[in-house]
């Protein structure tokens, strides 16, 4: 028979076991997603889409706070510091933990200390564009025409997906360029509609209206399949750089630390949620393809992203000090 002394030490014991946290139903009160950019921004659509969806399946309400700035490192932040129970999470580009790291000297939290990938949730596409002014139609020409002398490009600012695809690919194909810094794109969008700005890589979704208008040229696509929003449209390794490839994806994190069943669980009904019909449609009408992968996955991939990506940052010069 069980001494008292052994029952307090057994019962100490569990309440250290990573299965106890769950003695309790979770979620026990409402589930805050933390999305680090702007109301009406794609990720904070795939936040609050997600979220309705997981409310309807884990029977708590889960809501979404947008704490944008300094490139996800506002949000990430908040996040890194959460009690890690499970009921605050993160949505962010996944370039605030693959690139970020480059681009800033110092951060406020730690990628890898101080957060727990759940999973990779979608990914979409950068387009390469050219004012109509411009006589090139397809990738070599472009690059034939950029050899001559550097091009003048617009890009949403230091480290986003605009900036970084263009300075990689140049860095591949071997011409030179005048990166022009915007603050977000719809100020950039303008100006390369109006004939201010020849050159750009654009979110395929924002673009692709203007493409389908005359207004702009789109000559291919970052990501390695064809987007649903522009069948016709090469990819940038079918216009002849095979290993070219850059998608943007959206990652869910937690703080670290938290009890990993909840994290499993958190997993599972993620990836049921993307993975649901109604969902798939939803992004596929925006470009967003579905990954819902698994945390360990989602780790596996920031960690290859960030050495690509340091070399890229560092060719180009991108810092932040």
């Amino acid at each position: 028979m069980m001494s008292k002394r052994q029952a307090l030490m057994a019962l100490a014991g569990a309440a250290f076991h990573p299965g106890f946290a769950m003695a309790g139903p979770y979620p026990e009160r409402p589930v805050k997603i933390v999305v680090s950019g702007l109301p009406g921004v794609p990720f904070d659509f795939i936040a609050r889409t997600l979220a309705d969806k997981l409310s309807i399946k884990l029977k708590q309400t889960f809501i979404v706070e947008n704490r944008p700035g300094a490139a996800g490192n506002f949000g990430a932040e908040a996040v890194a510091r959460a009690a890690p129970d499970g009921h605050t999470l993160l949505i962010a580009l996944g370039t605030t933990f693959t690139v970020n790291p480059s681009v800033y000297k110092t951060l406020p939290y730690d990628p890898d200390r101080d957060l727990r990938p759940i999973s990779i949730l979608v990914t979409s596409s950068t387009t390469l564009v050219v004012h109509p002014s411009i006589r090139v139609n397809s990738v070599p020409e472009f690059v034939a025409f950029a050899k001559k002398e550097p091009i003048t490009y617009a890009h949403g600012g230091n480290g986003t997906p605009g900036h970084l695809s263009m300075e990689y690919f140049r860095l591949k194909a071997g011409f030179s360029t005048n990166p022009v810094p915007y603050r977000g794109n719809a100020a950039l969008v303008t100006d390369l509609l109006a004939g201010q700005i020849k050159f750009g890589f654009v979110s395929t979704a924002g673009t692709m209206p203007h493409v389908r208008a005359g207004r702009l040229k789109g000559l291919a696509i970052s990501a390695s399949v064809r987007s649903p929003l522009a069948p016709e449209m090469p990819t940038m390794a079918e216009a002849g750089y095979p290993d070219f490839k850059v998608e943007l994806y959206y990652v869910m994190m937690a703080p670290a630390g938290i009890p990993e069943p909840i994290a499993a669980l958190l997993e599972r009904e993620v990836r049921l949620a993307l993975n649901s019909p109604d969902l798939q449609d939803k992004f596929r009408a925006s470009d967003h393809r579905t990954i819902a992968s698994t945390g360990a996955d989602a780790r596996a991939q920031i960690k290859s992203d960030r050495e690509l990506w340091a070399k890229v940052v560092k060719a180009a010069n991108m810092r932040i000090d």
